[in-house]
C-alpha cells in the first residue's frame, strides 16, 4: 500500500508543506518543483510511487508561496539548508524542474556536500550560474524536452562543458515540463540514475 504523509513543517520563519514517503531511514530524495507546479504535482504523476517502490525515503517540498506553503521572506536557498537541517539531512538527492532546477542547481553550488546526486529537468537559470557550475560534486542527470521553448537544450552543452560526471538526455518532441509529457521515459532514467548513485 503505497501512503503519502502530509507535514507542515516550521522552517525559520517559514511554514513549509512537506509531502512524505518511503522508507523514512534509507536514502532520501528531495522533489521540487517548476513555477506553475507544487508538491502534489509528483504524487499525481507517480513519481513519488517509483522512487518509494525503490525503497528510497522521498520528500516533496512546497516552496513558500507555492502549493500549501505561504509566502514568506527567506531565499530558496535558506528554506531548503533549513529543511536538511531540522530534517537531519545529511545528505540528499535533489530533483528540480524549470525554477525548482535553478533552486537544486544553486543549492548543489553552495552545499555541494549535502547534494548526493542531482537531477535537473529543464532548467531555468543555467547561463546565470555558468561560473559556479564547476561547485556541483554530485554526478547529475540533466533531461530536456527537445522542443522546450523556456530553458533550451542547448543550455545541456553548458552542463556538459562545466560538469565531469553528467549523463543529459533529450526527450523528442516534448515541451518545456518533459518529465509531464514523457513519464514512462522519465520515471525509467530517473530509477536508472538513481540506482546508480544512491541505490
Amino acid at each position: 500500500m503505497f501512503a503519502v504523509q502530509s507535514k507542515k513543517l516550521s522552517i525559520g520563519a517559514c511554514t513549509v508543506h512537506v509531502l512524505e514517503a518511503g522508507n523514512a531511514s534509507a536514502a532520501t530524495v528531495v522533489l521540487l518543483h517548476g513555477m506553475k507546479f507544487k508538491a502534489a504535482t509528483w504524487r499525481d504523476l507517480g513519481t513519488m510511487q517509483v522512487l518509494a517502490d525503490m525503497g528510497l525515503h522521498v520528500l516533496a517540498v512546497d516552496m513558500p508561496g507555492f502549493g500549501e506553503s505561504p509566502a514568506c521572506d527567506s531565499a530558496p536557498d535558506t528554506v531548503l539548508r533549513v529543511l536538511f537541517s531540522s530534517l537531519n539531512l545529511k545528505k540528499a538527492a535533489l530533483i528540480g524542474p524549470s525554477m525548482g532546477g535553478r533552486i537544486a542547481m544553486e543549492f548543489a553550488i553552495k552545499h555541494p556536500e549535502l547534494v548526493s546526486a542531482l537531477v535537473l529537468a529543464g532548467p531555468v537559470g543555467v547561463a546565470e550560474n555558468r561560473e559556479g557550475l564547476e561547485r556541483i560534486a554530485a554526478p547529475t542527470l540533466a533531461v530536456w524536452g527537445e522542443a522546450d521553448q523556456i530553458s533550451p537544450p542547448e543550455l545541456s552543452e553548458v552542463l556538459m562543458e562545466k560538469l565531469p560526471n553528467i549523463r543529459v538526455e533529450i526527450y523528442p518532441q516534448a515541451p518545456h515540463p518533459c518529465y509531464l509529457e514523457q513519464p514512462e521515459r522519465w520515471h525509467g532514467h530517473l530509477k536508472e540514475f538513481l540506482l546508480g548513485h544512491i541505490g
